[in-house]
């Protein structure tokens, strides 16, 4: 089970239409032949491996290697099986920008029908959000979030942040954790290292405890010890600015933590406005004045890289796509399914495949 991150070059652009359209049913065949196969337990699996999401991109047809492969696949995803939850049980929430922000009233809405509980769904999706912009604090921040999910509770996430100034975009993908605040990327993929201060990485446990006892304090003293921290010179153990902490602009986030009482960095980590500057606060006073150093290690801990040709777009041969999606409407024919299943597969199939006729 590959779950982690993937770090992709900032790229512009989009697909053209025509690509998107086939991107759109072959991403829905190849779902539901998943699903046939494997159940949904085999769809979120591969969801939140990187590599294979990352293969995923390139058969669609992008480019393999831009920051576009991401929000492309999701959107043509998210599409392609839009009409299609009461059948499937799947649900895809969110996307990029603003789309992002409306992923918990997106999941509302969808739970009102299957009459799950949302509460346990909008949590996963605003912590991992959450962790990967604050929690982790690399450089990138979260601007695509897409939430997928079944009426039977299980979850996968997939959204990226960018890095303007490198140029860089990283993905993230997740599974439910036993605990958001603890190594909840159970394995990265993506490019070299680099300086970060991860507040959820298993190392940085003790730090952690003293910033959730500090987050039930009365910011006062905690107020006190920044502006301390902000006259004295001290060494940088890592690359995090106590002079970008600025304790008056924190003052109003550390009181609602402190009416709160988070019971633990989970909590903390869920409590409206406490972000990336609040968090390094609360670690950097448990680090330099409590002695429990929180961690630099950046959790991208392994590369991957894939062969085809660099293109944007990708360059995509219609007739060999057309007839892989012909392909795939064989396989999904023969799979183990009820009837009722193929025929429904098969008319999906054969009134797109009509309105994608080559016109000349």
């Amino acid at each position: 089970m590959r779950t982690g991150t993937a770090d992709l070059p900032l790229h512009g652009g989009r697909a053209p239409r025509w690509l998107f359209e086939r991107m759109t049913l072959l991403a829905r065949e190849m779902a539901l032949a998943i699903l046939i196969d494997e159940g949904v337990p085999g769809l979120m699996r591969r969801l939140a491996d990187p590599v294979w999401f990352q293969a995923f991109g390139c058969v669609l047809g992008f480019d393999w290697h831009s920051s576009g492969l991401t929000t492309t696949a999701c959107g043509a995803l998210k599409e392609g099986l839009r009409d299609l939850s009461g059948e499937t049980g799947v649900f895809i929430a969110g996307g990029k920008g603003k789309t992002s922000r409306k992923t918990p009233q997106e999941i509302e809405s969808a739970c009102w029908v299957t009459g799950q509980d949302a509460a346990p769904l909008v949590r996963a999706s605003r912590l991992s959000a959450k962790v990967d912009s604050a929690g982790v604090q690399d450089g990138f921040q979260v601007y695509h979030h897409n939430f997928f999910f079944a009426k039977d509770g299980s979850w996968a996430v997939v959204q990226q942040g960018m890095n303007p100034a490198s140029g860089m975009a990283r993905r993230y993908h997740w599974l439910p954790p036993e605990r958001f605040d603890r190594d909840p990327h159970a394995a990265v993929a993506g490019g070299a290292p680099q300086q970060v201060l991860n507040l959820v990485a298993s190392e940085g446990e003790a730090n952690r405890q003293v910033a959730v006892e500090l987050a039930r304090e009365h910011p006062v003293a905690l107020l006190a010890e920044l502006t301390q921290m902000r006259t004295v010179s001290m060494p940088r153990h890592h690359d995090v600015r106590i002079d970008d902490l600025h304790p008056d602009r924190l003052a109003r986030v550390l009181l609602a933590t402190y009416e709160r009482q988070p019971e633990d960095y989970t909590a903390l980590l869920a409590v409206p406005g406490v972000g990336a500057k609040a968090l390094r606060a609360l670690a950097m006073v448990a680090e330099l004045t409590y002695g429990e150093p929180a961690s630099v290690r950046d959790p991208v801990s392994y590369s991957f890289a894939h062969g085809g040709k660099d293109g944007t777009p990708y360059p995509v041969d219609r007739p060999t796509y057309d007839a892989t999606i012909e392909s795939l409407r064989r396989a999904v024919n023969e799979a183990r399914a009820g009837l009722s299943e193929k025929s429904a597969a098969l008319k999906r199939l054969a009134g797109v495949e009509r309105s994608l006729a080559p016109t000349r």
